[in-house]
């Protein structure tokens, strides 16, 4: 799983910093999460093809979340990308995104496909034979939501000693390592336990975009590999939380603790702090494994 930073800070564009929006890499899905201003951009600085983002998942209609969506979408015309293009994202996406085309008189050469949102609930908005993608129901000024990425389980692991022993032709390794048993010449029945070891543990992400405070979605991202949540201020500054609908970094912290989360990243800072270690600094007296989002940092898991 790895996780690329394309922009981490609140509210506008800097010279050093782009707002927020991420590329994650799990089991050989690639996805963007959201698309702030210069996400195309940052998506060719690091290299990464454009032709393998077929989901873009946008976390609420506020401008820093959101504004770079329409100039990759006419970019990946430009392109001429053929694949169907997923956007998932609050009510209202579409209209904005169809408005602009329709009065730039911009068309799409391949299909452009929008998952509207509106549940307070969570819910599965994509399954495949590779991801399972489930809403998690954030609290900010507008409709928000976070998004938990998990990988489904992986076929077992060969035993190859196991298998030779029991003379296991090579045609039957598939079979067994989804989970068959197999039967030898003499018709003894090799269970699959002794041929094979557990698969990895499936991986996970948690995307927690503008949030308040709220431990409601505690029990969403339980046991997460990995959580990625805003730390919009530090905790000298608490008292802009209520007002704006952010959190601090210390909360989030409170967070990972709480759904007892691998990894705890930070980010979506605003920009009135100058030094980013004070915010890993507060976190690890809650939380020790917390590491900063920065732009153009990857993140390996």
């Amino acid at each position: 799983m790895k996780l690329h930073i394309l922009g981490c800070f609140s509210a506008t564009p800097r010279g050093f910093g782009r707002t927020t929006s991420q590329v994650l890499e799990i089991n050989n899905e690639m996805v963007l999460i959201d698309c702030g201003e210069g996400s195309q951009v940052a998506l060719r600085k690091h290299k990464i093809k454009f032709a393998r983002i077929n989901h873009i998942f946008i976390s609420h209609l506020h401008g820093d979340h959101f504004f770079g969506l329409i100039g990759l979408i006419s970019t990946f015309t430009l392109l001429n990308r053929v694949n169907d293009l997923h956007i998932y994202g609050p009510k209202g996406i579409k209209e904005i995104i169809l408005l602009q085309l329709k009065l730039s008189k911009t068309y799409t050469s391949y299909n452009l496909f929008f998952h509207e949102l509106e549940s307070e609930e969570s819910e599965i908005i994509l399954e495949n034979d590779k991801i399972t993608v489930r809403t998690i129901p954030l609290i900010h000024r507008v409709y928000t939501n976070g998004y938990l990425f998990t990988e489904k389980p992986g076929k077992r692991k060969l035993n190859l000693t196991a298998c030779d022993k029991y003379k296991v032709d090579t045609c039957y390794f598939n079979k067994i390592k989804e989970g068959g048993d197999f039967v030898t010449e003499q018709g003894e029945v090799i269970h699959n336990s002794e041929l094979t070891f557990d698969a990895d543990p499936a991986k996970s992400y948690a995307f927690c975009s503008d949030t308040v405070y709220t431990e409601t979605i505690v029990p969403i991202i339980k046991n997460a590999t990995v959580l990625y949540h805003e730390s919009t201020f530090l905790e000298e500054d608490a008292d802009r939380c209520e007002h704006t609908k952010h959190s601090t970094a210390k909360q989030a912290a409170k967070i990972a603790q709480m759904a007892e989360v691998n990894h705890l990243i930070l980010g979506h800072y605003s920009t009135r702090y100058h030094d980013l270690s004070l915010f890993k600094t507060e976190a690890q007296e809650i939380f020790e494994p917390t590491e900063l989002a920065e732009d153009g940092k990857v993140f390996k898991f």
